[in-house]
């Protein structure tokens, strides 16, 4: 899962445009929106495309889930696994 999470930081550094960040910097734990990271929901948006493309996992909008799956590099990486693992093919 490391490596997932590594994977991770680097696509949301590149896919975001994110200059002032460096995907070592990224606490897997600590959170993307908001505080942590300082995401917003137009980033969350391009960021579940990017993992769309990459991965094969899809987002639903209205899913309630998304705030969780999205509160963490972690909990972004348990999702794809879980997704991968139910048979969603990587891009």
């Amino acid at each position: 899962m490391a490596a997932l999470e590594d994977e991770l930081k680097h696509l949301i550094v590149n896919a975001l445009t994110l200059e002032d960040v460096k995907p070592g910097d990224i606490d897997s734990a600590a959170p993307l929106f908001v505080s942590g990271l300082g995401l917003d929901s137009i980033d969350a948006l391009e960021l579940a495309m990017a993992i769309e493309k990459r991965y094969g996992v899809r987002f639903a909008a209205d899913d309630a889930q998304n705030e969780r799956i999205f509160s963490s590099i972690r909990s972004l990486a348990q999702h794809i696994e879980r997704a991968r693992g139910a048979g969603a093919e990587p891009a």
